[in-house]
């Protein structure tokens, strides 16, 4: 029986099934949006998949007068893409799939046999397919069984699925994560053997998998899936490296539970999840011992932000990506560092500190504090309010956000009767810690200031040539 929340989904795909009916083809909905109708979890503004007996080039033909607009990239693989209005859907003939031994690109056979199709996907749960327009659901491989038993499978053996597509393994953590389930020991054992298989698969593929985990709401089982298997070893060595360090300060065994609990608490936004995941990772790197066992992992931050850089760009994310994440690894301590109480002083040299990162740095400090003792839980919550309180309260008289010295160059170098030269930024970076200390000045009282500066300095009895 057809779930009554899929009616107004078929609304839609009826009248494109009719098309490939005239045209003698079968058409399906497949994969996702099956799998979420089930589970009420249907996202009717998503985009539909679809596939057909139809080849590419009759897809083409049957879409033709009826879409918007149509696109061809994905041809040599089977699929077509369209838009009609506001949904963009995505079709694609019937195919089995698989990787060589070196190749990162799927050979792909197309057939005219549904099973044959859904034989090839990923985990049963995604491999069930609604015939339209007479709504049979085809589901061969016990995929609705299996989502109500919280079972993670794949439709044939897991050695097939993942050296047909060994990027799969990486995906059954997300569906490990996302909807609860939990992988049979052969899937388990299978990606254990595989792992190494991981490697054929482009980085960029692997780095889009990893943000689709960190973005689920809680992505902690998928990443422990991850460890407990060795496939992070594969892309991502710096978290399971995390496991033999001890961090008394949080009261976890290891560092790695403590990360791992860190991305659980930060809100699903993709930056500060990678945050988190990196956030501890020069810790192993910079951890010593002092008197009576004490451990500490000084400038941990520095090295990790470093670190950071290195596998986000072995992972080839953006340029932009990569400064924000290292940013938020190398600022992650900032809010521990100015002592008990918020002067002024200490809000706008944070503020300035975290520039457009702000609240980021914020929710990624909130998450780091996954210590069990409630005392100390309930200090730092409060010091966290209290900072935020403060920044509000400045932001009302001052520019925070954009804090610069009272003077401009142009100012410094007309009243010293100075030209261009390293000497104006230094008289600029004196102005900018007055700034940060006290506040704004009068334009009259930073000229004083610059005159108090400049005669203590040894060049103001020697000027510059040219000045």
């Amino acid at each position: 029986m057809v779930p009554e929340r899929l009616r107004p989904v078929l609304d839609e795909a009826n009248e494109l099934a009719r098309l490939f009916a005239d045209a003698g083809f079968r058409l399906y909905l497949v994969g996702g949006v099956v799998r979420d109708a089930l589970l009420d979890r249907l996202n009717r503004d998503g985009d539909f998949d679809f596939t057909t007996d139809a080849l590419p080039g009759q897809t083409e033909a049957v879409l033709a007068p009826w879409a918007d607009a149509i696109w061809a990239q994905g041809k040599r693989f089977g699929t077509i893409g369209a838009a009609k209005g506001a949904r963009r859907l995505e079709i694609t003939t019937h195919r089995a799939e698989e990787y060589d031994s070196s190749s990162r690109k799927p050979d792909v056979v197309f057939s005219t046999a549904l099973e044959a199709d859904l034989a090839r996907r990923d985990f049963t749960v995604n491999a069930m397919a609604l015939s339209l327009p007479d709504l049979v659901l085809v589901d061969p491989f016990d995929g609705v069984a299996d989502l109500a038993a919280k079972r993670l499978r794949t439709p044939l053996s897991p050695d097939v699925s993942f050296t047909d597509d060994p990027l799969r393994m990486m995906r059954a953590a997300r569906f490990i994560a996302g909807y609860g389930l939990q992988p049979e020991p052969h899937l388990r054992e299978a990606v254990g053997r595989l792992r190494g298989r991981l490697d054929i698969v482009s980085d960029e593929r692997v780095r889009d998998e990893l943000d689709k985990l960190l973005v689920v709401d809680d992505p902690s089982e998928g990443l422990w899936f991850l460890v407990r298997t060795g496939l992070a070893e594969e892309f991502l060595p710096e978290l399971p490296a995390l496991a033999l360090e001890e961090d008394p300060v949080h009261r976890h065994k290891d560092v790695l539970a403590h990360t791992i609990a860190v991305v659980q608490r930060a809100r699903p936004s993709r930056i500060v999840r990678l945050a988190a995941l990196f956030h501890d990772i020069g810790k192993p790197k910079t951890r010593s011992f002092g008197p009576g066992g004490t451990v500490s992992f000084h400038h941990h931050e520095l090295v990790g932000a470093r670190m950071t850089r290195d596998r986000m760009r072995a992972l080839r994310y953006a340029t932009d990506d990569i400064e924000k994440v290292s940013g938020l690894v190398e600022l992650h301590l900032r809010f521990h560092t100015y002592g008990m109480g918020w002067t002024d002083s200490a809000v706008r040299r944070y503020v300035r500190d975290a520039g457009d990162l702000l609240d980021e740095l914020n929710e990624l400090t909130r998450a780091d504090c996954t210590t069990r003792n409630p005392a100390r839980t309930a200090a730092l919550s409060q010091r966290m309010d209290e900072l935020e309180a403060r920044i509000a309260e400045l932001r009302e008289i001052e520019e925070l956000a954009s804090i610069r010295p009272d003077l401009d160059g142009r100012e410094v170098m007309d009243h010293l009767g100075l030209a261009p030269s390293p000497l104006v930024g230094r008289a600029l970076n004196h102005l900018l810690e007055i700034r940060l200390e006290d506040g704004p000045h009068s334009r009259e009282d930073a000229l004083r200031l610059l005159d108090d500066w400049w005669a203590i300095q040894p060049e103001s009895a020697h000027p510059l040539p040219g000045a």
